[in-house]
């Protein structure tokens, strides 16, 4: 296993191998659970899994990412790639200067993590003469953003003063909207197909108070109709049996307000997840659904609720569809890879003299895991829309993938 790689998939660990949380933490962890159980127990003993994902990651004072517990870097869960390396923002920086430059606007980052990717596209952008009037933050944690305050705080006062905090998506927006692991966190729901039968699988409390799985046919129309979606693309319509799926609606519905939201630039979404072909294939009979806590993966997600991170893979497919269906113009589909390397990644390494192994060495190691198929280059994927004429040419000119 190779802790310092987040959010890959990681094969999944037994729970009685994963660190155990000190008192406190369980102590927030039991609250949290026994909020969820409430909130069962109000919805007449039961509740649909996106219900207790939202629950468990979003809660106020209680989900994982409403609450103070350290999620970034090695003493948190997970790595991404702007604390792996500068080069990531460095080429986000280099990918969104020409939608800045012909828009005159503003970037606009949604989830900024940690505020390190929004410091170094702030610092790379300063050094290309194309800052943006605001750099815009949009991020539902306090203390979160708290951390942002503080990392963003250590910039230069011209780009610091640049720096604001949306609690919206703000109206009419120009510029360039970001968004880095992001999608693969918003609420899903479970189908699981099982003789002929489509049910949803959601959440039950059991006597014992522990969170149990509990299946219901499945009456709502908007998951007929992602069901339907999803066996057409299997031969004749048929589905393997015992086959358990994620759909993930606040997808399609983030991109489209993403649409409203934006009068005139582009959009550039990075995460990891496949078309729709590959997202909804025979072999994958039990979902994506993934658990991260202190740098294990695993499939658990009732263990620790408020401590650990949950997460499915992003089907692109739709988020291509969402995106043309609101307005938007798709620039292109590709791997991380094929984009840093469009956007001028061994350039920007080439800036730094190769014999200098202290500064140049962990560079290229850094390089190396933001670019490699065994790492985070093929598993990550860029798409990006634009509107009102603008374009991302690092984008455009990456070798696309197929929708």
């Amino acid at each position: 296993m190779k802790p310092t790689i987040l959010k890959t998939p990681l094969s999944a660990t037994q729970t009685s191998q994963l660190p155990t949380p000190d008192a406190d933490a369980l102590a927030h962890s039991h609250a949290c659970a026994a909020h969820i159980h409430t909130e069962i127990e109000r919805h007449h003993g039961w509740i649909s899994f996106a219900q207790f994902m939202d629950l468990a990651l979003y809660a106020p004072g209680l989900g994982y990412y409403a609450a103070g517990a350290r999620k970034f870097g090695a003493a948190g869960d997970f790595v991404t790639a702007p604390e792996i390396s500068s080069l990531f923002g460095d080429c986000i920086a280099r990918a969104i200067a020409e939608t800045i430059r012909a828009t005159q606007g503003d970037v606009l980052e949604l989830g900024p993590g940690s505020g390190k990717l929004a410091c170094d596209v702030l610092l790379a952008l300063d050094k290309l003469n194309q800052l943006p009037k605001n750099y815009f933050l949009l991020e539902v944690s306090a203390d979160l953003r708290q951390r942002q305050t503080q990392a963003l705080a250590r910039l230069p006062s011209h780009l610091s003063a640049r720096a604001v905090w949306l609690d919206a998506l703000p109206k009419n927006f120009e510029g360039a909207i970001i968004a880095n692991e992001v999608l693969d966190v918003l609420p899903v729901d479970l189908l699981y197909f099982s003789n002929d039968q489509i049910y949803e699988r959601g959440v039950s409390s059991n006597a014992k108070n522990a969170f149990v799985w509990r299946d219901n046919l499945v009456i709502s129309a908007e998951l007929k109709s992602s069901a339907s979606r999803i066996q057409a693309g299997f031969p004749d319509g048929v589905m393997p049996n015992n086959y358990l799926t994620e759909v993930a609606p606040a997808v399609g519905g983030l991109v489209k307000s993403l649409a409203e939201s934006l009068r005139r630039g582009t959009i550039l979404l990075i995460d990891y997840g496949f078309r729709q072909a590959e997202f909804y294939h025979p072999s994958r009979s039990t979902g994506t659904l993934m658990c991260h806590y202190r740098h294990y993966a695993h499939t658990d997600p009732f263990l620790y609720p408020g401590l650990q991170d949950i997460t499915a893979h992003v089907d692109f497919s739709e988020v291509a569809e969402a995106g043309i269906d609101a307005g938007l113009e798709l620039i292109n589909y590709t791997s991380q890879a094929q984009f840093l390397l469009a956007a001028g990644v061994t350039e920007l390494l080439a800036q730094h003299d190769p014999t200098n192994a202290a500064i140049f060495l962990p560079l290229t190691n850094q390089a190396q895991r933001l670019l490699s198929p065994a790492e985070m280059g093929e598993f990550f994927k860029v798409i990006g829309f634009s509107k009102g004429g603008c374009e991302i040419p690092a984008l455009a000119q990456a070798r696309p993938m197929p929708l």
